[in-house]
């Protein structure tokens, strides 16, 4: 039996995936901006990253105040079909990736980090 040989140009494919990556976000941002009413949080994507095969992109986001988090994780969930919906109408590609809201961790720590500093700066200053 001959195996097949594999024709993909798999070079191209982290740039491509790269450029995916920045389209998704782009679009989820202006999609999220328009149609979704987050009352008091700030909500921003830190990231998207889709798979190789782009079946799955994951949207990192982080929420301010992050005691928030929780109640947008939800919020955005109960939307995602009504989001995938118009992400499907906006980009001119196939397949595109079913998305999923995750919180990004880096984020968090980075805010822990931040106040820790800010502790330490202001009990400098006593």
């Amino acid at each position: 039996m001959k195996k097949k040989k594999n024709t993909k140009n798999y070079k191209n494919m982290p740039r491509r995936i790269q450029r995916v990556n920045q389209l998704i976000k782009e679009e989820i941002s202006q999609i999220l901006l328009r149609e979704i009413d987050f009352g008091k949080s700030f909500v921003t994507i830190t990231d998207v990253d889709a798979s190789a095969n782009l079946i799955q992109a994951k949207i990192k986001i982080s929420v301010m105040p992050q005691k928030n988090t929780l109640a947008v994780i939800k919020r955005l969930q109960r939307n995602v079909y009504d989001i995938q919906q118009q992400l499907n109408k906006k980009l001119k590609m196939r397949p595109v990736p079913k998305i999923k809201f995750v919180v990004d961790k880096i984020s968090i720590q980075a805010q822990k980090v931040e106040d820790l500093l800010q502790k330490i700066k202001i009990e400098e200053k006593s």
